[in-house]
């Protein structure tokens, strides 16, 4: 690689406003080569992307990617340091984990990591603007699927294989019913008895 040429890694997260589990954080830096591979093969923002169209995605973005990690903060963390930081913590693990260490990164939304040392730049709606931030979103959405996958054999009556973790009405009148498990936010469960 040219010493000239920066890397750049879009980073961005999944399950930030779910009732249960971690929330997950993708780093991905990609060359502009494999960014019009990608694009060419579909790569656009996972909430666009069925579960069929993000599986294909997965193998694609690790085998073209410069580098690739993935982060996560538990529930329990979410509940003792508060949503905000568990998301960055997140996001610093991924990054952490980036074989090379990034010129710049580019992070979805409006909030910057505040304890990322580096330069870094937010965009709204990231995604759509940066193929990296559109791959980090796409390998920590199938990633968090699938723990929440495995763990719905655990919890079978919150319903989870279907709804990921989020606050759909099955999932709430179950933990009305049921009560909260250990990977519950509890913090996210304060209203719930009264809505």
């Amino acid at each position: 690689m040219k010493a000239n040429k920066s890397l750049i890694a879009g980073v961005d997260e999944v399950g930030k406003g779910c009732l249960f589990g971690p929330v997950f954080a993708g780093a991905v830096i990609l060359s502009k080569a494999n960014e019009l591979k990608l694009l060419s093969n579909g790569l656009k923002d996972s909430k666009k992307l069925n579960s069929r169209k993000r599986k294909h995605l997965v193998p694609l973005i690790k085998e073209n990617s410069i580098s690739w990690s993935l982060g996560q903060a538990s529930a329990r963390e979410i509940d003792s340091i508060g949503i905000r930081i568990a998301t960055e913590k997140a996001m610093l693990r991924a990054l952490e984990k980036i074989l090379f260490a990034p010129d710049l990164i580019l992070v979805d939304g409006i909030l910057p990591i505040r304890l990322w040392k580096g330069k870094q730049q937010t965009q709204v709606r990231g995604e759509s603007h940066f193929p990296s931030i559109a791959a980090a979103s796409v390998l920590a959405k199938e990633a968090r699927d699938e723990l929440i996958q495995r763990l719905a054999h655990n919890y079978p009556i919150y319903g989870l294989d279907k709804n990921k973790g989020y606050g759909t009405e099955n999932h709430r009148r179950s933990l009305i019913k049921a009560g909260a498990t250990k990977l519950h936010r509890k913090s996210f469960l304060s209203k719930l008895k009264t809505n």
